[in-house]
């Protein structure tokens, strides 16, 4: 079996199903989903390469009026509901993620 290196950290799921019924929900005029909008407050970006991976994906199951459903991998045993238009440095603060450069210096 191969494997694949990746430069992540840590993992956050984010429930696309969720997101899509939001329509955006988040960022300055309400129009962008959760995932975009914490990838661009913490600068991450997207794919292996990046310092923190966040993933959408199908449902979680859980279907939240109003809200997300996010897993941080750092802590599965505790899903988050975070509600339409809630500030993304209060998500990010909540899910306990500061700031996560790209390439962070040696």
């Amino acid at each position: 079996m191969k494997t694949v290196r990746s430069g992540w950290s840590n993992t956050l799921l984010v429930c696309k199903k969720c997101s899509k019924k939001l329509d955006g929900g988040f960022g300055a005029k309400g129009k962008t989903g959760l995932a975009r909008a914490l990838r661009a407050e913490l600068g991450v970006a997207k794919g292996r390469k990046g310092a923190l991976g966040i993933v959408e994906v199908k449902c979680l199951g859980v279907c939240p009026k109003g809200a997300v459903t996010v897993v941080n991998g750092a802590a599965p045993g505790e899903w988050m509901l975070v509600r339409e238009g809630l500030p993304i440095a209060a998500v990010a603060a909540a899910l306990g993620l500061g700031e996560t450069p790209d390439d962070p210096q040696p």
